[in-house]
């Protein structure tokens, strides 16, 4: 879990099986605002990218207390549960860009 206290600003790794890249970027379009409209993400501006091997990355700021109540919301689990059948999420050193002092992804339009 996140070990920050109140808000908290996250970078996700999903990483898409294969055929599976249009779907996760379908869920990736649902995510956000879902999780805004059960109050558990500000309004920040999200920024979504890709890296050269097409794992999607996904930052956002969840509110305060957020990502436990996430985990107990069965609107948020079930699009969880479509993420775990189109990608793995994968730490962010498993992508060859983090190595780099300025890590550079390629832009998504959701």
């Amino acid at each position: 879990m996140n070990a920050v206290q109140g808000r908290s600003v996250v970078i996700v790794a999903y990483r898409p099986k294969p055929g599976k890249e249009e779907d996760l970027l379908q869920l990736t379009r649902e995510h956000l605002p879902l999780l805004r409209t059960e109050g558990l993400a500000t309004d920040r501006e999200a920024v979504v990218c890709r890296a050269a091997d097409g794992t999607l990355l996904e930052v956002f700021e969840w509110e305060a207390g957020a990502i436990e109540k996430a985990h107990a919301n069965p609107r948020v689990m079930a699009l969880w549960e479509r993420y775990w059948a189109c990608c793995e999420v994968v730490p962010l050193n498993q992508l060859p860009e983090s190595s780099q002092m300025f890590a550079g992804f390629a832009p998504v339009a959701l």
